[in-house]
């Protein structure tokens, strides 16, 4: 139920491009989501990417802490969302804050991403 594997993750980077060139986007601040709707080979309704700007996060270990924070948020979370679509996506969940943040904000804030997502891609 709550788990994140690897066929979850988005690692292709010709679709994290296309993500960024052509995608759409919601945001609750810190997080913003980019997403797009695809087509891929497996079974998989989501494919997630995490990212934390290098330019406000100089120290790797501050970028890593607050990626394992997103990355749990979205697996904790990320039922509501399974539930209600058929349609398959790629997502790219962006920091955008400037400073350390903690689970129990970031959890706030993913379930009102999530919401926010649901919302936008219902609409199309």
């Amino acid at each position: 139920m709550f788990t994140y594997n690897k066929k979850e993750k988005l690692k292709s980077k010709k679709l994290i491009e296309q993500l960024f060139a052509e995608g759409q986007s919601v945001s609750a601040y810190p997080l913003k989501l980019i997403y797009l709707p695809v087509d891929f080979d497996d079974s998989v309704l989501l494919k997630t990417g995490v990212t934390v700007s290098k330019r406000k996060f100089k120290n790797a270990v501050d970028r890593n802490r607050i990626k394992r924070l997103m990355r749990e948020a979205y697996r904790l979370n990320k039922a509501v969302i399974f539930n209600n679509i058929t349609t398959q996506y790629a997502l790219m969940i962006l920091y955008i804050g400037n400073d350390g943040i903690t689970f129990e904000v970031l959890d706030t804030k993913m379930k009102v991403l999530l919401n926010k997502f649901l919302n936008a891609s219902s609409n199309n």
